[in-house]
């Protein structure tokens, strides 16, 4: 039962984590110039961004194949943990240290990048069973 719960965690945390990967992901594949432009800050090319919108998308994609299939796949799961983890990290640095745009568009991303991160470290707890 336990194990079934922390399966169940686990697949939440993953929709999530795609929700926002699809969506920045979209943003920056396709629309990156609005994205710098809402944000407040200096234009730049936009191959500087087009670049990480396909990573995230591919992400997003991955995340919803584990889903369909969390059997042995921790190592997804710890990568992705380990990478919103880092993301949250550097936005956050940049909201404190490094004011570029509007505060709201660093901050906001940063808070959500790093409750997604502890997300996906407990929910690889919870279902450590079945992702060996």
């Amino acid at each position: 039962m336990e194990q079934k719960k922390g399966l169940s965690f686990l697949r939440v945390t993953l929709v999530i984590y795609a929700f926002i990967s699809l969506v920045y992901g979209i943003g920056y594949l396709f629309f990156p110039e609005y994205l710098v432009e809402l944000s407040g800050g200096d234009p730049i090319p936009s191959a500087w961004l087009r670049w990480s919108g396909g990573v995230l998308i591919s992400l997003g994609i991955g995340s919803i194949l584990v889903i369909r299939n969390p059997i042995k796949q921790g190592i997804f799961v710890l990568t992705m943990a380990m990478g919103t983890l880092f993301v949250g990290l550097a936005l956050l640095y940049a909201w404190i240290c490094e004011i570029v745009g509007t505060t709201w568009f660093t901050a906001v991303p940063a808070i959500l990048i790093l409750v997604v991160s502890m997300l996906l470290f407990w929910s690889r707890y919870l279902a450590k069973e079945t992702l060996k």
